[in-house]
């Protein structure tokens, strides 16, 4: 293994709503047009959020230092001479604590505490690095990421020519994990207050939110008192957290579609539906690569074959990839 580590060697970030990915390549591409930029990962590790809207400077450091210091071996790490990182947020011009300078900043900062110094480091999107993870690395194509949050774009030459929502937890993000976490909750209280269907995601969102000892037994309706009470008992607790931590309940909302709950199973329809209502915006052309990634979409992601059944007409490459690191890596090799 030492050998390999004696070449020159590149790091690719993709940072996300939910954590930041790292891995590490050798600097030479691997022989072939068709090459899987994910075959040629010598290393990879794992981070927090890497969101550079809304996740601060020493938090972001923080999680870009830790996914660093997993994917590249201390031996290795004179031999990085470029790194590249796909920010969710990565937007500019909004100056040096938010977005695109945010991202620059702290991925030099997280590269200096491992160690690494005098490496090319550049910074761009994470539709831009998931885009490139797909074979072949192509410079054009659709991308389309459902995790946390939710976006759906076109580039070409690597550069955005158009992009459907994106628009974060308040505005948008349709689809998302946000989305689908959120609308598990909203279904649960209209359950308690008789204006929708009874669905077990009422015991799942009160043992999230106020622990096992408070979910209803299964198979039994609370009395209208004690749906008061847990109803309530959500209501406050759930605006007591950041409204992006409401993604955490879609795990819930998956398991009990997968148990067959009627109300859940509509919910996961629903989100994909509006997935891709959105790839149909970029208005895509039959052979076109289509990425799928994301915690929702990535390989084995709970809504990727809904997606894909959907998409199946379109004509489209689809590529499901379960993250952006390699295409980031890719994107290293092009600084040098």
């Amino acid at each position: 293994m030492s050998e390999i580590y004696s070449q020159p060697l590149l790091i690719g970030i993709d940072a996300g709503g939910t954590r930041s990915r790292a891995c590490l390549v050798p600097a030479e591409p691997a022989p072939g047009p068709g090459d899987d930029p994910a075959a040629a990962v010598l290393g990879r590790g794992a981070g927090g959020p890497g969101n550079a809207l809304s996740v601060g400077r020493a938090d972001l450091t923080r999680h870009l230092t830790d996914a660093i210091a997993q994917a590249v071996p201390p031996a290795a790490r004179g031999r990085v001479v470029a790194a590249f990182g796909g920010f969710a947020g990565a937007a500019e011009g909004l100056g040096s604590e938010r977005g695109h300078g945010l991202a620059l900043s702290c991925l030099s900062d997280a590269l200096a505490a491992n160690g690494i110094r005098g490496a090319a480091v550049g910074v761009g999107g994470d539709t831009e690095v998931a885009l490139a993870a797909a074979p072949g690395a192509p410079v054009d194509g659709l991308v389309l990421i459902a995790g946390t949050g939710a976006i759906a774009t076109r580039l070409a030459g690597r550069r955005r020519l158009a992009v459907i929502d994106g628009h974060g937890w308040l505005l948008g993000d349709e689809g998302s994990g946000y989305w689908l976490g959120g609308r598990a909750v909203r279904a649960a209280l209209e359950a308690l207050d008789g204006r929708g269907p009874w669905t077990s995601l009422v015991a799942a969102v009160a043992t999230h939110y106020l622990g096992e000892q408070a979910a209803p037994p299964a198979g039994r309706r609370p009395d209208s008192e004690e749906c008061w009470q847990l109803s309530e008992g959500i209501v406050t607790s759930a605006y007591q957290q950041p409204p992006p931590q409401l993604a955490l309940l879609s795990p819930a909302a998956v398991a009990a579609a997968g148990e067959g709950d009627a109300v859940a199973l509509r919910l996961l329809d629903e989100a994909a539906s509006l997935l891709t209502a959105a790839v149909g915006a970029l208005h895509p052309q039959p052979g076109e690569p289509l990425v799928l990634t994301g915690g929702l979409l990535g390989p084995d992601g709970p809504l990727l074959s809904r997606v894909c059944a959907r998409l199946a007409g379109l004509g489209l490459q689809l590529h499901p990839t379960a993250d952006g690191a390699p295409g980031a890596a890719a994107l290293a090799r092009s600084l040098l």
